[in-house]
């Protein structure tokens, strides 16, 4: 393959219109950077990817031969780690470059396990060249000659899409021997890994790839002195490696022109919950909460109010509506006690109940922990059961202290960033809601009728029509009465499920 062969392609392809394309993602933004060409191209066509410019950036990097000035362009774009953490990505890559050995790996995390997140699976299933190509670039930058997706085996279309790909770019020479004449040979494999949430972090990754148990290591030392097989590793996630070629291509300077002061350029978030569009919004850092819910999320469904959000996830923290104007960026979502995580964003309306959903988050968090370290497998197991005793009408006025104390000792003893970050929802959401964890301990009630224990239906005679709406999805047949009469229900057989809530449309059952 020469540039002249790759611009020859480029010239050549048609592009299918997205209504003719397969597996097309709801994008709610224009103008985007990392996600411009998911629903533009055929991923499984090779051709497509090359004439929207996949490729160039890498036979550029090849033919000018100097590793050294693409890393300082990276530095100088202030690139900055787009699964979490926020480290700064050129430093990484100069680290593992001055790294002393004879053989390195590239590894890109695509172990996207956020609920809520789907960033990474509509890049690697929309746009697989933009990760690969990057991916041969880093490997060029720190010299290495293979590189490693590790990606989750519950993304099937992901993982078939990847391959295909991969054998593609292998057919035409991007991949593989020689690439571009250069002398630079650089091969891509897949790993699948099985699903296990702490697999995100860096070592536990490692030690998947490995065919180990997926468990964290202490750090030092960090991947880029000794990562897989004891290698020199180079890690970075699926949306970080997407920003390479675009800044190679426009250069640093255009990429700095967007975001903040310290988190430059543009961040895809997940729009998921009670928002009334969910998709995928790519939006400059510094962005608002509020702009995301009402701009680009068009607000909240059925004409309910905005009540909070939640970012990062499980290891992130909630952010009520009172502070909507804060910018999304690191610096800002830390102050507040949260995170920018992978790019999930969860928006809740006024029907959330902050304690469920605490519980929710801590539900997660126990099922996935590897059980390494006690403060993890212990310490949220005790949380978890502080919070359920809450939501069943057992709690105490000092379980919010033993919550507090609790979730301190876990994210300073903890051994890695799973345990480190797990009692975030709990300390946001007891930050900004504890007024809800107080009424559900003092009066009993969860307002929102999530909480089944603490729940009680009442029909109230004043706008209940007698549809018998509710009598016919009673799974128990507590609700009685007759057609054009009021309806009761029993509450001795009331067993709290909130469907009679949910069908009737006149809003005629209350919980308290």
């Amino acid at each position: 393959m020469t540039l002249k062969e790759l611009s020859e392609i480029k010239d050549s392809v048609k592009i299918l219109t997205p209504e003719e394309m397969q597996n097309k993602v709801d994008i709610l933004t224009k103008n985007n950077f990392v996600i411009r060409r998911i629903n533009k191209i055929n991923p499984l066509k090779i051709e497509e990817s090359i004439s929207q410019g996949s490729y160039f950036s890498l036979e550029k990097a090849l033919r000018e031969n100097n590793p050294k000035g693409i890393i300082d362009t990276i530095k100088k774009s202030g690139l900055r780690g787009r699964g979490g953490g926020g480290f700064p990505t050129g430093l990484k890559w100069e680290r593992t470059a001055e790294t002393i050995g004879e053989d390195k790996i590239v590894v890109c995390n695509a172990d996207e396990g956020d609920p809520g997140a789907f960033m990474d699976r509509a890049i690697l299933e929309g746009d697989p060249h933009s990760v690969l190509e990057a991916m041969a670039i880093a490997g060029f930058c720190i010299k290495a000659t293979r590189g490693i997706v590790y990606v989750r085996a519950e993304y099937p279309y992901a993982v078939s899409t990847l391959r295909e790909a991969i054998k593609q770019a292998e057919k035409i020479g991007v991949l593989g021997k020689n690439i571009f004449g250069s002398g630079f040979d650089f091969s891509i494999e897949l790993r699948l890994g099985a699903g296990a949430f702490v697999c995100g972090e860096e070592t536990s990754l490692i030690a998947s790839v490995e065919g180990k148990r997926g468990e964290p290591k202490p750090r030092p030392p960090y991947p880029s002195t000794k990562g897989v097989y004891g290698l020199p590793t180079l890690i970075n996630n699926v949306e970080t490696y997407a920003n390479i070629p675009l800044i190679l291509t426009d250069g640093w300077e255009s990429f700095v022109k967007v975001g903040t002061e310290k988190s430059k350029g543009t961040k895809v978030f997940a729009i998921s919950g009670d928002a009334v569009k969910s998709g995928l919004a790519e939006v400059p850092m510094g962005t608002t909460i509020n702009e995301m819910v009402y701009n680009i999320g068009g607000g909240i469904a059925n004409g309910k109010k905005f009540k909070a959000a939640q970012t990062g996830g499980p290891s992130g923290g909630c952010i009520p509506a009172s502070l909507g104007n804060t910018p999304l960026d690191y610096e800002s979502l830390v102050a507040i006690g949260s995170i920018m995580g992978s790019g999930g964003l969860i928006i809740m309306d006024e029907s959330t109940c902050m304690v469920d959903m605490a519980k929710f988050f801590l539900e997660f968090t126990v099922d996935e922990s590897c059980g390494k370290c006690t403060p993890c497998r212990i310490g949220n197991k005790r949380l978890l059961e502080i919070l359920t005793r809450i939501t069943e009408g057992q709690g105490k006025l000092s379980d919010i202290d033993d919550l507090k104390n609790l979730s301190y000792y876990i994210k300073e003893n903890s051994l890695c960033g799973l345990g480190g970050s797990s009692p975030n929802p709990v300390l946001s959401m007891l930050r900004h809601f504890e007024s809800e964890y107080i009424e559900h301990i003092v009066e009993k009630k969860c307002k929102a009728g999530k909480c089944k224990k603490l729940a009680k239906f009442r029909i109230m005679p004043e706008k209940c029509i007698g549809c018998s709406a509710c009598e016919k999805v009673c799974p128990v047949n507590a609700i009685t009465g007759k057609i054009k009469s009021t309806y009761i229900i029993d509450e001795s057989k009331c067993i709290r499920c909130g469907k009679c809530k949910q069908t009737c449309r006149f809003g005629a059952i209350e919980n308290n």
